[in-house]
């Protein structure tokens, strides 16, 4: 009797953490034009387990050295995980810079690269960001509601960009639409 009431509490407070992440808040995607964000990024080869890694990095580098508060992370994923081994998987993974800070940074200053997103449509779907698990909860719910938004648009699967937005508490997902021919 005891073992079935911690088992049902387990549960319980399971079903609420999911809720909490927004597990079972349904996934609006629609079609928004976005981009045009700059930002400061390093190319990454290898598991996106390290995006939290680097994107620490390069955020504590922009404000200590370089005097830049950026409070937006950025990921831009190529490879599906599914398809792709670990090791070769490739990405972006950076911060986004507010327009005020673009003309604080120049080539020579900063040691990592930077570059401004094209502006273009992109399969968009937001999720809140209330901790490390939120991700998770995205690779469950949101890249399904992408793939599936997608496929009805008929349009092919581009690169997903993650926005780690943290004053907003939400991570926005971007997949770039590609005609069926590209």
């Amino acid at each position: 009797m005891t073992l079935l009431m911690l088992i049902i509490i387990l549960l319980v407070l399971l079903l609420g953490l999911y809720a909490y992440l927004g597990g079972f808040s349904e996934i609006k995607v629609s079609t928004q034009k976005s981009g045009g964000e700059t930002i400061v990024y390093q190319e990454v080869t290898g598991d996106y387990k390290q995006t939290k890694a680097i994107t620490n990095k390069i955020y504590y580098y922009l404000l200590h050295k370089l005097k830049i508060e950026a409070n937006r992370g950025i990921g831009i994923f190529y490879d599906n995980p599914k398809e792709i081994a670990k090791d070769k998987l490739r990405s972006e993974i950076g911060c986004i810079i507010e327009s005020k800070d673009t003309n604080r940074l120049s080539v020579n200053e900063c040691m990592y690269k930077t570059k401004v997103l094209l502006s273009e449509d992109y399969a968009t779907a937001e999720l809140p960001l209330k901790n490390g698990l939120s991700i998770f909860i995205g690779f469950i719910k949101v890249y399904p509601a992408l793939d599936k938004y997608i496929s009805e648009q008929g349009k092919k699967k581009g690169s997903v960009t993650e926005i780690y937005d943290i004053p907003n508490r939400k991570i926005i997902y971007r997949q770039a639409l590609l005609k069926c021919d590209q």
